[in-house]
């Protein structure tokens, strides 16, 4: 094929690789091109492609939830993403968990198989000048300083940055089992979640604590924007006495299967690989030092001899203003053969992340095979969240996962408990007319 033909993806993680895959699989060359092990972000140690950093990524897989409906809408398009994640998924209830170096080790194992995927192992410190070819910018929300700065050129724009924080992982072996009990909300059964009970006055000590903690301090030039979806749990603890018992400690729903009664508060626990040999801390992201996480975090029922595989941390996110400088095809409008896939353009989450790739990938081949770029009607998550990106007010734009509020108004009114059901319906039909009108899978 010639150079015209062989479109460049800058970055490996879970958009970058979807992206891939959807552009050789329309038969077109790909160079797929990541800095690990060269280098590494804050956050990432694998040498492996699309790298995850927490077990339970995916969230809800019920078609009637936004992000549910977003992976129905994914596997319709040969993701990858989904595909790997269906065969390396954990218990984890109605949530699409996976084990991590499996879904990681696979993907990188398909891509590096793939007779049309070149992956080159370098770090990049510049967009590559503007040619004829299409280039597909996926470095993600921890981007390079070199390279955030080369794109922050390109935008004319001062780039915006957010924080994200990781949950600590506890060894199973290490956990008070005589205390800690397992169900997940509302089940009758045993359920794929540990619960860690406390009471009023046990709560209460563990928020003082919390909320008189050392932190790890940002450095001069670090701005605090958190997003609201991921708040450091010391965060949310200091916003008031009960939100973390209305939050990621809510007890409703988790009745001791050996009291039958809901504790005061729960700490929740997800498996983190298959083999149930480590578990997450559900909802405890969190900005703490690392000998502040084992003492408080030791505080918790069960969890007096916690040992840690991997503590919580705190990293800067990177995205850029995508209303002003997007097309819905995800195309710059500046540069039309560079594309920008993945939480860079202003998406949040994993899921959200892999489906701005799959788009991109689309889009990227579609141009290089001569045929004009797609955007999915806004019926559609996938077609919301492009909504999301590029109509939204430029003032007032933030990261945002997928989720109905970015929907279509409703005509007329209906039923909340009915509106789910109602979108997956919705969704439903505008991909099938999509794909016939454009051929998307073609």
């Amino acid at each position: 094929m010639s150079e015209k033909q062989t479109i460049t993806i800058i970055g490996g993680g879970l958009a970058g690789s979807e992206a891939a895959w959807q552009i050789a699989e329309r038969n077109c060359r790909v160079q797929l091109i990541d800095m690990k092990p060269h280098k590494y972000s804050p956050a990432h140690s694998s040498e492996n492609l699309a790298e995850l950093v927490c077990s339970n990524s995916l969230r809800s897989n019920d078609k009637t939830s936004a992000v549910g409906l977003l992976k129905e809408e994914m596997r319709a398009c040969n993701s990858l993403t989904m595909r790997i994640a269906e065969e390396t998924k954990v218990p984890a209830g109605k949530a699409l968990a996976v084990d991590r170096e499996k879904f990681a080790a696979h993907i990188t194992e398909i891509l590096k198989a793939h007779p049309l995927i070149d992956i080159v192992r370098k770090e990049l410190t510049e967009i590559p000048p503007k040619s004829d070819s299409i280039t597909i910018l996926a470095t993600g929300p921890l981007t390079s300083e070199p390279l955030a700065d080369s794109l922050a050129q390109l935008t004319g724009k001062k780039r915006l940055a957010f924080y994200d924080a990781i949950a600590p992982i506890v060894d199973t072996d290490s956990l008070n089992m005589d205390i800690i009990y397992q169900k997940s909300r509302y089940d009758d059964g045993p359920g794929d979640y540990l619960n860690c009970p406390m009471d009023k006055e046990t709560y209460l000590r563990f928020i003082d604590e919390l909320n008189n903690a050392e932190y790890v301090p940002l450095k001069d030039f670090e701005d605090i924007k958190y997003f609201e979806g991921c708040l450091p749990v010391e965060v949310i603890s200091s916003r008031g006495e009960d939100t973390l018992r209305f939050g990621p400690m809510k007890p409703v729903g988790l009745a001791d299967p050996r009291t039958g009664k809901e504790p005061y508060a729960v700490i929740q626990l997800r498996k983190e690989n298959r083999e149930g040999t480590t578990y997450n801390m559900v909802g405890f992201q969190t900005k703490l030092t690392y000998n502040e996480q084992k003492r408080i975090f030791r505080l918790i029922p069960g969890m007096e001899n916690a040992e840690f595989p991997r503590l919580g941390s705190i990293h800067r996110n990177t995205y850029v203003l995508s209303p002003e400088i997007l097309q819905p095809t995800l195309q710059f409008k500046s540069r039309p053969n560079l594309l920008l896939a993945g939480q860079l353009s202003g998406v949040e989450g994993y899921v959200e992340s892999a489906a701005m790739g799959l788009l991109a990938g689309i889009n990227g081949a579609r141009i290089t095979l001569g045929m004009p770029p797609i955007v999915p009607p806004p019926e559609m998550a996938l077609g919301a969240l492009v909504n999301h990106l590029t109509k939204s007010d430029p003032k007032r734009f933030q990261p945002s996962n997928v989720n109905f509020g970015l929907f279509p108004a409703w005509e007329k009114k209906i039923r909340k408990k009915f509106r789910g059901q109602e979108r997956a319906e919705r969704s439903s039909v505008a991909l099938e007319k999509w794909f016939e009108q454009e051929k998307v899978t073609g």
